[in-house]
C-alpha cells in the first residue's frame, strides 16, 4: 500500500507540465492515434500549459503588489489572512485525505464512466486537491477521516455532472471542442450563475442590458480589442493601488499583454488537444453505441483566455477589496488568490453566453457571499493547516483562501456535515440523484446520436 501512494505522491511531485504530455502521449496511443501525431498532442499541450503558467505568473507577480499597495495605501486591517490556493492545495495533499485522493478519485471517475453517470474522462488529476480539501475539512467537523473520505467522493460526483453539463456551453462559448472543465473550484459556480440568470431574466428592462465583448469591439473598433481593455484596466489598478507614473504603465501594459498572450497559450494547448479529442470521438461511436458524446476533462486554466473572463476579474480586484472593507462580518483580508478570480468566470461566462452586465453581478454576488464563506471557514482551514504541519504566515492568528476557502460546494458540504451521518446522507442524496439524472441525459443523447 505505501508504495502504491509512493508512486502516487511521485506522479503528484511532477506536476502537470511534465505528467500531462506522458498522459495525452498514452491517451492518444490508447484511442488508436498514430505514434507521432500522439507524440506531437502531448509535447504541444506540455507546451501549451508551460505558456499558461508563465502568463498566468505574470499576471500574479503584476497584480500582487499592486494590491498590496491598496491594502497599505487605505490602512486595511483585516484578521484572517488569504494565503492563496497554492497554500490550500499544499495543506490539501498533506491531509489523509489528501494521501489517497489520487488513486481513490481515478477508480471513481471509471465507475462512473462504467455505469454511464459520467461523459468525462477527467485526466486533470492534479486538481483533486479540492476534493480532498473539502475532506479535510469535513474530517476535522465530524472527528472521521472515513467521512472526510466519503464527502471528498460526493464532492467529485457532483463536480463531474456539473462538468458535464456546461461541456456545451465550453465548446461554443470558450472555443474548447471535446473538453469539460471538471475543476472543484470553478464547476462551484456554474450552478449559481444558472439561477442568478434566471432572476436577471425575469426582472424587466434589466434582463435586456447586453454588454457582450464582441458588440463592444465592433463598436469601439481598436478600442475595444482585448489588448486596450487589459491596458485600460491596468492603468486603472495602478491608480487606485497610487503607484507613480512608470509603474501604472508598467502594470498597464502587463495587463494588456496578460489579455492577449493567455488566449494564444490556450489556443496552443487546444491544438495539441483536438486530434485526440477527434480520435475519443471516432473511439467511442465505434466501440459504445450506449453513451453519448465523450470529453476530455482539463484544468480550468484552458479556459481563462475569454476576454469577458479576464476583464470582468481585473474589474473586480479593487472592488474584492473595497467589499471586503465594507461588508458586515467579514474578517478575511484579500491578497494571494486575487490572481484567481478568473478562474471563477471560466464557466460563469458560457452561462450567461458572454453578457458583461450578468457576469459581472454574478461577480459581486459569488465574491460577497465568498468574504463570508472564507471567514466562515477560516478555523477550520487553520486546523487544517497546523495539522499538516503548513507554517502560518508571522502575525496570523487565522488563515484562508478566496479560492476554495470561498467555495460554496465545499461551505455547503462542510456545513451539512456538521449535523453528522444525517448531513452526510443528504449530500449522498443530492450527488447521486445528480448522477442518475446526468445518466439518463447521456443516454438521451446517446440514441438521439445513434438515430442521427
Amino acid at each position: 500500500m505505501s508504495q502504491i501512494l509512493g508512486f502516487f505522491s511521485a506522479i503528484q511531485g511532477l506536476g502537470a507540465t511534465v505528467m500531462m504530455p506522458i498522459i495525452i502521449f498514452v491517451f492518444g496511443l490508447v484511442l488508436g492515434t498514430e505514434k507521432g501525431k500522439a507524440l506531437r498532442a502531448g509535447l504541444t499541450v506540455g507546451v501549451g500549459f508551460i505558456g499558461l503558467n508563465l502568463v498566468i505568473g505574470a499576471l500574479g507577480t503584476n497584480l500582487g503588489p499592486a494590491v498590496e499597495k491598496m491594502i497599505t495605501r487605505f490602512g486595511l486591517s483585516l484578521s484572517v489572512i488569504d494565503v492563496g490556493w497554492p497554500a490550500a492545495a499544499a495543506i490539501a495533499f498533506a491531509s489523509t485525505v489528501g494521501m489517497v485522493i489520487i488513486p481513490v478519485c481515478l477508480l471513481v471517475n471509471i465507475v462512473m464512466i462504467i455505469t454511464n453517470t459520467t461523459q468525462t474522462v477527467d485526466v486533470d488529476i492534479w486538481d483533486y486537491w479540492h476534493f480532498a480539501f473539502t475532506g479535510a475539512l469535513v474530517a476535522i467537523v465530524t472527528g472521521s477521516q472515513t467521512m472526510g473520505l466519503i464527502a471528498a467522493i460526493l464532492n467529485m460526483v457532483i463536480i463531474m455532472v456539473i462538468g458535464d453539463y456546461t461541456a456545451p456551453g465550453v465548446e461554443k462559448t470558450l472555443g474548447l471542442p471535446g473538453v469539460s472543465l471538471p475543476h472543484g473550484f470553478t464547476g462551484a459556480y456554474a450552478p449559481i450563475a444558472i439561477v442568478i440568470n434566471k432572476i436577471i431574466d425575469m426582472i424587466p428592462g434589466v434582463r435586456k442590458i447586453d454588454i457582450n465583448m464582441e458588440k463592444v469591439q465592433q463598436r469601439f473598433g481598436v478600442f475595444g480589442e482585448p489588448i486596450i481593455i487589459g491596458t485600460a484596466l491596468g492603468l486603472v489598478i495602478g491608480a487606485v493601488a497610487g503607484y507613480g507614473y512608470g509603474d501604472v504603465l508598467r502594470l498597464g501594459i502587463s495587463m494588456g499583454a496578460v489579455l492577449v498572450l493567455i488566449p494564444k497559450m490556450a489556443s496552443l494547448l487546444m491544438e495539441g488537444l483536438l486530434p485526440i479529442s477527434d480520435a475519443a470521438s471516432e473511439f467511442i461511436s465505434k466501440k459504445f453505441s450506449n453513451r453519448g458524446k465523450m470529453y476530455i476533462g482539463l484544468d480550468s486554466a484552458v479556459g481563462v483566455g475569454h476576454p469577458l473572463t479576464l476583464s470582468v476579474s481585473l474589474i473586480l480586484v479593487p472592488l474584492t477589496v473595497f467589499m471586503a472593507v465594507i461588508l458586515p462580518g467579514n474578517k478575511v483580508l484579500p491578497f494571494a488568490d486575487l490572481a484567481v478570480i478568473p478562474w471563477m468566470f471560466v464557466l460563469i461566462t458560457p452561462v450567461v453566453n458572454g453578457n458583461g452586465f450578468r457576469a459581472l453581478v454574478n461577480g459581486i454576488v459569488v465574491l460577497a457571499a465568498g468574504l463570508l464563506i472564507s471567514t466562515n471557514l477560516s478555523p477550520l482551514i487553520t486546523t487544517a493547516a497546523v495539522n499538516a504541519n503548513y507554517t502560518l504566515p508571522s502575525g496570523a492568528a487565522q488563515i484562508s483562501s478566496i479560492c476554495d476557502g470561498a467555495n460554496p460546494l465545499t461551505w455547503a458540504i462542510v456545513r451539512l456535515n456538521d449535523f453528522g451521518w444525517i448531513g452526510m446522507g443528504i449530500v449522498a442524496v443530492i450527488a447521486v440523484g445528480l448522477a442518475l439524472i446526468n445518466r439518463n441525459r447521456i443516454l438521451k443523447e446517446a440514441r438521439e446520436l445513434k438515430q442521427a
